[in-house]
């Protein structure tokens, strides 16, 4: 019995022992892992966020951004340094807000201008890519997973997005991540995105041929400066939301397609270029007598006036668009030096505007073709085979109104560092295609064609003009049975001393006179106000 009590003390002893032991071995390792804590706790390190995206800016040729153009604020937020309820006031979008707070851990979030900063509110000023109603969209292009896909986001898409530095704000962390407090945070705020691309669009031009193209269903409007070719404008309609392409590739009116780059049916419009070659080969003083059709070789052609037009000579041929007339003084003119001509105005030659941006060179009947007679009869009002571009008959109208010197039309003006002023800025190209005398009595019959034209919708009472209209035929026709027409017209102005050159097309838009030249003539009015503004401005006056 003694023995046994004595056995159960050494037993009792034993677990005495063993659980002191382990308690220490346990207080051991608990005072091991606070020191390792704070050691951690002790280190620090850099938490960075980044604050929108940088990507240069696509700039007109006043250095005023076409994209970029609007801002919006974006703040970070440390929650622990942050009352929520007061800082939510500043979020835009509040239910997120909540969202992301209750995570703890820092956030960018969309706020107002009444945003404060505090050492836990930082606010930057980020450009937005595009706005709501953005201009030359067909242009600029549209961006896909953040590369640029098309148009000039695409042609300089490693200038646009460049490795740029980005606005940011750093907070210095301990080693379990956490923001100390009463540490400075440091701030970079980058302007890095006013570097970018300058185009010759002028962004106020630009503003109204496509205000004034909004009745225009499909089609396109291009405006150009007649002495250096400087596209200042270039609208196709129908237009499309950048952030939405799916909806736009769906869309039965192709409005992803630039018009101003495609070919279509000219018309009486060629008849600027039968003249001019008919006057550089000394056929000034042709005259005709219209009786409503011309035989050619056994093919009958009719004049758009039944009972003919009389006779005819140039300048009144070309302001009552007499197609007979144009027809009999084609089999004058020497075929060669004809589609030569053509060939110098730029007829059959694509436009490179820049990469990918490339318009159509449209058809340019081969001379072995014109020498077939009902080939030529109706390459010399327009019609056949032959097809352009609005860009190729703006840069016939700009040498026209140039006195023969034809600029080649171009689009890029250069780029810049710092939007401020543009660099390796490229040099007009111009050549002469016809005589200053030619040009000069071109230009006099366009004039004619307006002024002396009663029923003339390009007539303004604001400014004088100078223009040509055509009604295209296409070879198709609608439920009704009536062929569908493309609706043209171009001109300069003013008429005396010419500036512009602007290129109205509406697809199956019917008469050019009807549907097009009324818009031309609200283009030229509005670009004249604007010019009247400038140089008011420009002078220090009133306006």
């Amino acid at each position: 019995m003694i023995r046994k009590r004595g056995e159960n003390a050494v037993i009792i002893l034993t677990a005495l022992f063993f659980t002191l032991f382990v308690m220490l071995i346990f207080r051991y390792y608990s005072i091991a892992w606070h020191q390792k804590n704070v050691a951690a706790a002790q280190l620090e390190h850099t938490f960075t966020i980044d604050v929108g995206s940088t990507q240069g800016t696509i700039y007109d040729c006043n250095l005023k951004p076409i994209v970029n153009s609007e801002k919006e604020l974006r703040a970070v937020a440390v929650p622990s340094l942050l009352d929520c309820d007061k800082t939510v006031e500043y979020a835009i979008d509040k239910e997120n807000f909540y969202k992301e707070f209750e995570k703890g851990i820092p956030f960018v979030f969309k706020c107002s201008d009444k945003a404060l900063e505090s050492n836990g509110l930082t606010v930057f000023e980020v450009p937005v890519r595009y706005s709501e109603s953005q201009k030359a969209q067909h242009i600029i292009g549209y961006l896909s997973q953040e590369r640029g896909a098309d148009g000039i986001e695409y042609a300089y898409d490693s200038i646009l997005r460049s490795n740029f530095p980005v606005n940011s704000v750093s907070y210095t962390t301990d080693g379990f991540g956490r923001i100390l407090t009463g540490v400075s945070k440091d701030v970079l705020r980058t302007n890095s995105y006013k570097s970018g691309v300058v185009l010759t669009i002028d962004n106020e031009i630009q503003d109204i041929c496509e205000n004034c193209g909004n009745v225009i269903d499909t089609g396109a409007i291009v405006c150009a400066d007649i002495t250096n070719g400087n596209i200042l404008s270039i609208a196709s309609f129908p237009n499309y939301d950048p952030e939405k392409i799916e909806s736009a590739l769906k869309d039965e009116k192709s409005p992803l397609i630039n018009r101003a780059l495609y070919s279509y049916s000219v018309g009486s419009i060629f008849k600027l270029v039968t003249a001019s070659a008919a006057l550089e080969q000394g056929l000034e003083n042709h005259k005709y007598n219209c009786s409503g059709n011309i035989d050619v070789e056994g093919r009958n052609f009719n004049c758009h006036v039944l009972d003919g037009h009389g006779f005819q000579n140039m300048a009144e041929a070309m302001t009552n668009s007499c197609n007979t007339y144009f027809i009999d003084i084609a089999k004058s003119i020497d075929i060669k030096e004809y589609r030569r001509l053509a060939t110098y105005l730029g007829f059959g030659k694509e436009s490179h505007l820049c990469s990918g941006i490339i318009a159509s060179g449209g058809v340019l009947p081969t001379e072995k073709e014109l020498s077939v007679p009902a080939e030529l009869a109706n390459f010399s009002f327009g019609q056949g085979k032959l097809t352009a571009t609005p860009l190729q008959i703006t840069q016939l109208t700009c040498a026209i109104a140039n006195n023969g010197k034809m600029p080649i039309l171009r689009m890029i003006k250069g780029l810049t560092p710092d939007g401020e002023k543009p660099v390796v800025e490229k040099k007009p190209q111009i050549s002469e295609v016809m005589s200053e005398k030619t040009a000069e009595k071109i230009r006099n019959m366009m004039v004619l064609a307006v002024t002396g034209n009663k029923s003339s919708k390009a007539k303004s009472s604001k400014i004088s003009v100078g223009a040509k209209t055509s009604t295209a035929q296409t070879g198709h026709y609608n439920d009704e049975g009536e062929e569908l027409c493309h609706a043209w017209i171009t001109g300069f102005f003013p008429a005396k001393e010419p500036k512009y050159a602007v290129t109205v097309l509406i697809e199956n838009g019917g008469y050019g006179n009807d549907a097009a030249a009324p818009v031309f003539r609200e283009i030229a009015e509005k670009i004249t106000d604007l010019d009247q503004r400038r140089n008011k401005i420009e002078k220090g006056e009133k306006i």
